[in-house]
């Protein structure tokens, strides 16, 4: 693929990843690093991801209802999610067959299904203290792995009865915390450098343009319809990453 081609290949990925953040509060990376998978790396890809992954949850962060509380409810899970990406660093440079990607794909779709079939699942508050920790360490095993933040924080978070604001919020949070976590990683690996970092900073305008119309909808959607189009988005996702890690 020629350079042009290339850039605009990648800004419209960006375009697309960043409007399904927008609209249901996550899917920058999934959709991202499966689809520029096609023409490199996925340590590559994941580094690519850096600063609108940064920006972008950022931005997710600063528009929510409370953070203060959010970060008081879940700094546990938060500090597992950086204590297992660092455990699993390098892992993602080593996935060659897709495995990791395929388990993603097939979990998130299993879980899209049971959210769609309106089946509620409930964290209880007295088991959030032991079992965040356990969460964050394996969405960041999981980060590690696959270069997406998805499995199992979502679900999660989802089921910690957070509205549609907090729950946006929420994700973000989660997701800067693996960003900051996985580019650790990849610096020490050698796959973030200064060239990288500027390419990434350019990724940057497709993802708010992308985040900022999908943001549009969210905001004009009921809670109703914004769980059904959260849950048909893991859908899409997982069903995404079980094809091409099929492929």
């Amino acid at each position: 693929m020629e350079n042009a081609q290339l850039l605009l290949f990648i800004a419209a990925t960006f375009l697309l990843a960043g409007f399904v953040k927008g609209v249901i509060g996550l899917g920058l990376p999934t959709i991202a690093v499966g689809i520029l998978g096609v023409v490199m790396a996925p340590a590559q890809a994941a580094a690519l991801l850096v600063v609108p992954n940064l920006i972008t949850n950022g931005w997710q962060i600063a528009t929510g209802p409370g953070l203060k509380a959010i970060l008081a409810r879940l700094w546990p899970m938060l500090a597992g999610i950086g204590a297992g990406t660092w455990a699993g660093v390098g892992l993602l440079e080593q996935q060659k067959d897709g495995s990791a990607t395929l388990w993603l794909g097939i979990a998130l779709v299993l879980y899209a299904l049971v959210g769609l079939k309106a089946a509620k699942l409930r964290v209880p508050a007295a088991a959030e203290g032991w079992l965040g920790p356990l969460i964050g360490i394996a969405t960041g095993i999981a980060t590690a792995a696959t270069g997406v933040f998805v499995l199992p924080a979502v679900p999660y978070l989802q089921a910690l009865g957070l509205d549609k604001d907090e729950l946006v919020q929420a994700l973000g949070v989660s997701f800067i915390v693996s960003t900051l976590a996985l580019s650790v990683g990849l610096l020490g690996t050698g796959a973030l450098n200064p060239s990288v970092a500027g390419h990434s900073a350019l990724a940057l305008l497709p993802a708010l343009a992308g985040m900022a119309a999908g943001t549009v909808i969210r905001n004009r959607i009921s809670a109703g319809a914004f769980k059904l189009c959260f849950f048909a988005g893991l859908l899409a996702l997982g069903s995404y990453l079980v094809l091409r890690a099929a492929g």
